[in-house]
């Protein structure tokens, strides 16, 4: 039994592990790599294992960082199961398709460039057609569900509280008569959080693969956060601009449209119009919608007593470019929530645009944001900005609000592995260098174990 780490290692994008055990292969995790140019010149590489011998697939939650790559596998001739959770089929069958399309509209504005000097064309990474296909292959389970996804192989997803779906994964694995329990974190969620569940609490296994995002840092309470989110709107009010947010469109979008809705009179929100300008958003809430057998207890109530989560008066959903464009001509009290999160592309910059060189103007960063992404030079404070080959001045007030992660935070990844009753050894994946290597710290101190900083390629072996 043994398990080789081909993504997301000492970064935070492109999660990918292959679990092998009685010659069976198991992928875990098939995800985009995200960020900087590098980074995403790297989609286009082939896979480092043989995808034809692959005879199952796992993916724990929807964001393309986890799933991104899935088409590819079909290009390359994996044609087995792709389990998940059935929400998460849901999203998938937005985002990938979504995924396609972005990669097909990219490959036509390259070519156009490439014919005039007369260049070799390129490809799109896939296709709409061929994100279709592969969401044929996608198996959803609910949680807690044990199933034998292949001889030797036992799949049961536990609710991580990260996004709508997203699973702790739970293998049991058997060789030669010997079981093994292995589980990964996934993503897990911040505690507390709005609309979801805290992550479940694992008490036993032989050995934890754990997410590190923020393993160096921890999270301004959600108490904090609320109020920090009431001040810069207040503010924005008496300053006759517009706030712009650079939100994710599974997860923070949801999680910002319901926090308006229960702060909606503290806030005065109904001065303010508020905009979903994001197609994908729109859907994806919808399906937050759907699956509200998986809510928290709050979110359940909320949902049962006010008709949904997230109807709001003056919420105006965005679908159309020539929506967009209309929005960009608002230049004081509108809340313009849009994709994508990190201000890599989408119509959040094109708002960006018309309103960061007003003073006036304010700008909330309520998520991660990767190194050399736009999003990451705001938050590290850059006097300018390029856009289309137009520079920009940064005159807006620029917020990192910390507390609103979907991540758990240093002690919230703590608190999880104490749950575990017999301190099994640690695989840190998912995290910069930095973060990973203080998370690892931290563990060997207070628990002393083994704790393991996974490389590229490294294969590890499943203790006997």
């Amino acid at each position: 039994m043994n398990i080789k780490f081909f993504g997301a290692t000492r970064e935070v994008t492109g999660s990918c592990y292959l679990v092998q055990v009685n010659n069976k292969n198991i992928l875990l995790e098939c995800g985009m790599l995200q960020g900087s140019h590098e980074n995403v010149r790297h989609n286009h590489d082939a896979f480092p294992f043989d995808v034809t011998e692959l005879d199952a697939v796992i993916v724990s939650h929807a964001h393309l960082d986890h799933t991104g790559r899935l088409p590819m596998l079909m290009k390359e001739g994996f044609h087995g199961a792709i389990y998940t959770h059935n929400a998460t089929v849901d999203l998938c069958e937005i985002m990938l398709v979504d995924s396609g399309y972005i990669h097909e509209k990219e490959a036509r504005w390259e070519n156009k460039k490439r014919e005039r000097k007369g260049s070799t064309l390129v490809e799109p990474l896939y296709t709409t057609a061929e994100a279709e296909t592969t969401l044929q292959y996608f198996k959803g389970l609910a949680y807690d569900e044990e199933l034998e996804i292949c001889q030797g192989v036992k799949l049961t997803l536990r609710d991580a509280g990260h996004i709508i779906g997203s699973a702790i994964v739970e293998l049991t694995l058997t060789e030669n008569g010997v079981s093994k329990k292995v589980v990964f974190s996934g993503d897990l969620g911040h505690k507390n959080a709005p609309i979801l569940r805290d992550p479940f609490e694992v008490k036993y296994a032989d050995l934890v693969i754990m997410e590190s995002t923020y393993g160096d840092r921890l999270h301004r309470s959600w108490q904090d956060t609320w109020q920090e989110m009431g001040e810069i709107i207040a503010n924005a009010k008496s300053g006759k601009g517009n706030i712009l947010i650079p939100a994710f469109t599974v997860g923070r979008t949801q999680e910002l449209l319901y926090e308006f809705k229960q702060h909606f009179d503290e806030w005065q929100l109904d001065d303010w119009q508020i905009f979903l300008d994001s197609p994908m958003g729109i859907k994806a809430t919808n399906v937050y919608a759907k699956h509200s057998e998986i809510y928290d207890k709050k979110a359940v109530e909320v949902n049962q007593q006010n008709d949904g989560l997230f109807d709001l008066p003056n919420l105006h959903m965005s679908e159309t470019t020539e929506y967009s464009m209309k929005i960009n001509q608002i230049n004081s009290g509108a809340i313009i929530i849009a994709g994508s999160g990190m201000c890599t592309g989408g119509r959040i910059k094109h708002h960006l645009k018309h309103n960061i060189w007003r003073e006036n103007a304010h700008v909330l960063i309520v998520g991660f944001q990767a190194r050399g992404t736009l999003g990451r030079s705001l938050v590290d404070g850059c006097k300018n900005i390029k856009l289309w080959g137009e520079e920009i001045q940064v005159n807006a007030k620029v917020h990192t609000i910390g507390g609103f992660s979907a991540h758990a935070d240093q002690q919230g990844l703590l608190d999880w592995y104490q749950c575990f009753e017999n301190k099994p050894p640690v695989v840190l994946v998912h995290g910069e260098e930095d973060a990973m290597e203080i998370l690892a710290q931290k563990l060997k101190y207070q628990h002393k174990v083994n704790v393991v900083q996974a490389s590229y390629k490294q294969n590890i072996v499943i203790p006997l």
